[in-house]
């Protein structure tokens, strides 16, 4: 077993509720935070809301709890042996700004002992870099594009098959 704790944070020059929006469009058309244009689309069984069922990819959760327009948390589902959970959250600052957070929370079990730091992180960390990267773009907010490793590069061309 593997205990992970992985956190991302981007301070957004914005208001709370606006850092709420982007929150609450996750996995509709309009979806201002996942960055569907370049990974799986985040998808639900219905609306955004507590005990929608969905995931993107091969990740596979549950919605355990939402406060709209202030933080959602999801329960992983899938794959086997990932134990805990991962979400969104906005954090109001002193000097008026707002923290957007991911935070992702589990203990790996069996193979994920394995498949979590040499897949599934080095995905994971570029997939939220780019969600935090599209919050600030969504926003008019200036962002600096962060480059994938060339591990995740070639990660991601296995799993397509070689395909660009």
């Amino acid at each position: 077993m593997v205990k992970v704790r992985n956190v991302h944070e981007r301070r957004l020059s914005t208001s709370r509720s606006q850092v709420g929006v982007l929150i609450d469009s996750l996995a509709t058309d309009g979806d201002l935070l996942w960055p569907k244009e370049r990974w799986p689309s985040m998808r639900f069984d219905r609306p955004l809301g507590r005990g929608a069922s969905g995931g993107h990819g091969p990740i596979r959760y549950f919605i355990e709890s939402y406060e709209p327009g202030v933080r959602v948390r999801f329960r992983f589902t899938g794959p086997r042996g990932f134990d805990g959970t991962h979400g969104f959250e906005s954090l109001p600052l002193s000097d008026g700004s707002n923290l957007l957070r991911h935070t992702l929370e589990m203990k790996a079990r069996g193979p994920a002992a394995v498949t979590w730091p040499l897949v599934y992180r080095p995905l994971h960390n570029a997939l939220i870099e780019d969600s935090l990267t599209k919050a600030e773009k969504s926003l008019g907010q200036e962002s600096k594009t962060r480059h994938w490793s060339l591990w995740v590069r070639v990660l991601r061309r296995v799993l397509r098959g070689g395909r660009s």
